[in-house]
């Protein structure tokens, strides 16, 4: 038997869980990173857009700060979020910007004089002042009031990546890559690691360490068409789900995103529309503005694909040998600001549809349709980062419920998020790995990895009637179908019914390949009865949310029911259930700095009112008039209206030029 100690470990290896791991290795750690994959080659390589961070820059940025980002936030995500930690991020963002150009991240900057730019869907000029030459650049986004969102031109991920994946190397983090973390080590509800499948050999150690982090990412692959990699099955969520312990938070949260080309769902970027492309129909009609006349095509992610859906229900759709479609218009920005910003675009849809979007009229026109994206949900953590209920069990990036998303992602906030939450969590949890001692006996480590090796041994040794590949496609069909971007009761309910029937079929299979090594039937064997109980959290808590709320839409329950919703959604799972246990965790109006009310886009008088938000927010207004008038600044205001934690050298105070 393997045992491997370590201080500090890390499952995942992508952008959130190599920063984490900087921060333990930073504080003088025996870190380890454990990936499926060579870390370069993680999922948060594929983000394209940018990282939003209140930097003030640009002149399309000017009066940006964390308040705006704050308020933008809160509203995107529907009233869902912490907003402590929403102020935690935001506060943080900047200053994460900045490291990461030091560590060599190349951000676009921005070019003193005048510059073309496309504003709805007209050529205007912007002139940037000299002394802002050379400043961070940052693009337009959906969502937000200012142009926040930073980026690399089109390979954002990428660049952050690699920059973060060499300082994790320069402070001797240890990466081991192709191992699999299939549970969690855990006794009298303290973590103490992971069990670990090595995917060469077939081995399975035990990992134990003071302290453990999930970074996993999402669970998009539950879904039958996705823009994750084929890594996100939502593995590392489900091992926390299976201790018993640790519970998940909002998991019906699942965002669709507007753009991914169709039908192959490889994902065309926010920033196309951010920088000026625009969505049309099958008749050549620009759309967004006669259901979002203010936001237009930029409006947030679950308002932009709900309406895409619309408009093709409607008949407008273009059709296809592969279904409906519609198109994305990125050719009115002109082929040089594709070629220099949107280039791995411009290359996507050269490889994976023919065309070339730089080409003027409909012949550059690129066909889209909104697909599954991102996972709000995950494991539920505090502010820290820890499990409430499973002591040295951390997790970050999008892994985890933190929660800052709340229903709906703001596009941008997510990659900010994975090197923010890297940062904070990470040092919270380095800080938890340096008061803290493996203090538990072999015997029970022993006894966890003996049970798993049992486990794989008794897989492979199935004759049973029903196929594991047969089972997975049929999950990912029904959560396509019945749990996607439009919901009601009675396809919620099939969802739910077949799913658990599909869990107790994955009992019963039948694993031809007897092999223990190089296996990939034996391989899903375990990893798709861990996604069924996923899944089946997702479209639970779905059935049993009986309000829209961002990108959670209920045909049948169409408005956000404050009065009766506002809370967060927890998942459990107890040994030897089919069905997971769900209950609520209310969110309190009444310490909330800003209270529920219109996000500003979407539909309105689709609100069912809490009697709470109007007396919160009388609270708000006659504090805030009052530090007014005493000539308290807005540092001092929002302090006084909702003090949040955060380390104290993430809360200092971001410099912008020309603001005091």
């Amino acid at each position: 038997m393997k045992i491997k100690y370590c201080d500090a470990l890390v499952v995942g290896g992508g952008l959130a869980g190599l920063r984490a791991a900087v921060a333990a290795a930073d504080k003088g750690l025996s870190t380890t990173v454990l990936s499926l994959v060579p870390v370069k080659r993680s999922h948060s390589a594929a983000a394209q857009g940018g990282m939003q961070a209140s930097l003030g820059n640009a002149k399309m940025s000017e009066g940006d700060n964390e308040d705006v980002h704050f308020s933008d936030t809160v509203k995107g995500s529907d009233w869902g979020c912490d907003q402590e930690v929403a102020r935690m991020f935001v506060t943080t963002a900047p200053k994460a910007i900045r490291e990461l150009a030091s560590w060599g991240v190349p951000w676009t900057r921005i070019r003193k004089g005048n510059h073309e730019a496309v504003i709805n869907t007209k050529k205007t000029n912007i002139f940037e002042d000299d002394n802002k030459h050379g400043l961070i650049n940052s693009r337009d986004f959906g969502g937000t009031k200012k142009w926040r969102t930073c980026y690399t031109a089109d390979a954002t991920g990428h660049t952050m990546l690699f920059a973060v994946a060499n300082e994790a190397l320069k402070n001797d983090v240890n990466i081991e890559d192709r191992k699999e973390a299939i549970g969690l080590i855990h006794k009298n509800n303290r973590c103490y690691g992971a069990i670990v499948r090595d995917l060469i050999t077939g081995d399975v150690v035990a990992y134990v360490s003071k302290g453990t982090l999930i970074a996993t990412g999402g669970y998009g692959r539950v879904y039958e068409i996705t823009t994750n990699a084929v890594i996100c099955e939502g593995i590392g969520t489900a091992i926390a789900l299976e201790t018993g312990v640790a519970k998940l938070g909002n998991m019906e949260a699942v965002q669709f995103h507007p753009t991914p080309l169709f039908p192959s769902g490889i994902l065309l970027t926010e920033g196309c529309r951010g920088d000026g492309g625009v969505l049309r129909d099958v008749d050549g009609h620009r759309f967004m503005p006669d259901y979002e006349p203010e936001k237009k095509d930029l409006a947030s992610r679950d308002v932009v694909s709900r309406r895409m859906m619309e408009h093709i229900r409607k008949g407008k759709g273009v059709d296809s040998p592969y279904g409906k479609h519609l198109w994305l218009d990125i050719s009115i920005l002109g082929r040089d600001h594709i070629e220099r910003n949107l280039r791995d675009v411009q290359e996507i849809c050269e490889y994976f549809a023919g065309i070339d979007p730089a080409d003027e009229g409909q012949k550059g026109w690129a066909p889209v349709h909104p697909m599954q994206h991102y996972s709000m949900g995950g494991i539920r953590t505090k502010p820290t980062g820890e499990s409430p209920t499973l002591k040295g069990l951390f997790s970050a990036g999008e892994a985890a419920c933190w929660d800052m998303h709340g229903f709906n992602r703001l596009g941008g906030n997510s990659v900010s998020e994975t090197v923010v939450a890297g940062m904070i969590v990470g040092n919270y949890f380095a800080d938890f790995c340096k008061d803290n001692e493996i203090d538990i006996d072999t015997k029970t480590i022993e006894d966890a990895v003996a049970k798993k090796e049992n486990y794989i041994k008794q897989l492979v040794s199935l004759n049973g009637t029903e196929n594991i590949f047969k089972i997975k496609n049929r999950m990912k069909k029904i959560m396509q179908d019945y749990v996607g971007i439009f919901r009601d009761g009675n396809g919620l309910e099939k969802a739910v019914k077949e799913l658990e029937e599909l869990y107790i079929k994955s009992k019963n299979i039948s694993v031809e390949n007897k092999q223990l090594t190089a296996n990939p039937e034996l391989e899903e064997a375990y990893r798709v009865p861990m996604m069924l109980k996923v899944a089946l959290c997702v479209a639970k808590g779905a059935l049993d949310r009986t309000e829209s709320r961002g990108a959670h839409t209920r045909e049948d329950y169409p408005k956000r029911d404050d009065a009766n919703w506002l809370k967060r959604t927890l998942t459990s799972w107890e040994e030897g259930n089919t069905m997971p246990t769900v209950e609520y965790e209310e969110l309190d109006i009444m310490k909330m700095e800003i209270p529920p009310g219109f996000r500003g886009y979407g539909a309105k008088g689709m609100i069912i009112e809490n009697e709470l938000s109007a007396v919160r927010q009388a609270q708000v207004d006659e504090l805030t008039e009052k530090l007014e008038t005493e000539g308290k600044d807005r540092y001092q205001i929002q302090d006084a209206l909702m003090p949040f934690p955060l380390q104290e050298e993430y809360k200092r105070k971001n410099k912008r030029l020309g603001v005091k």
